[in-house]
């Protein structure tokens, strides 16, 4: 593991937050970008040595839809920056740590991600990301 990637923030409206984040805290806006695999739209903030992204649940039915309903606003998962997703995972999955992903599958900007389980980690869920092409 080599770095916090980013924190990522449930929001059920992306504008509404992307105010505050913007107007109230000064961050800078990189990206917005739909991920149709994870069903959210995502706000790329630049927050100094990491980033903050606001997740907007494309609908009920998708993951952070369920979040937003089950629990509210908030921080929905800590991401962190890896090199060689593959390795990470196989290490993992050697001291038999719950993984909701097996296998890396494609996140936001291209990144090969995968989500371990909330209940290996003390309850946050926590995300692995390798860049696509290997940029941070």
């Amino acid at each position: 593991m080599k770095r916090v990637d980013h924190l990522a923030v449930a929001v059920p409206k992306l504008e509404e937050a992307l105010e505050f984040y913007q107007k109230q805290l000064g961050l800078k806006l990189i990206c917005v970008e739909v991920v149709e695999e994870q069903g959210v739209r995502v706000a790329k903030l630049d927050a100094g040595n990491t980033h903050i992204e606001l997740l907007e649940p494309l609908g009920p039915d998708t993951p952070v839809g369920k979040f937003l309903a089950q629990r509210g606003p908030g921080l929905h998962h800590i991401c962190l920056g890896v090199d060689d997703i593959a390795s990470e995972l196989k290490v993992l999955k050697e001291g038999q740590v719950r993984l909701i992903d097996q296998e890396p599958r494609i996140g936001a900007e291209g990144a090969r991600i995968a989500f371990v389980h909330p209940k290996a980690t003390g309850g946050v869920l926590m995300e692995l990301s390798q860049p696509k092409d290997g940029h941070h």
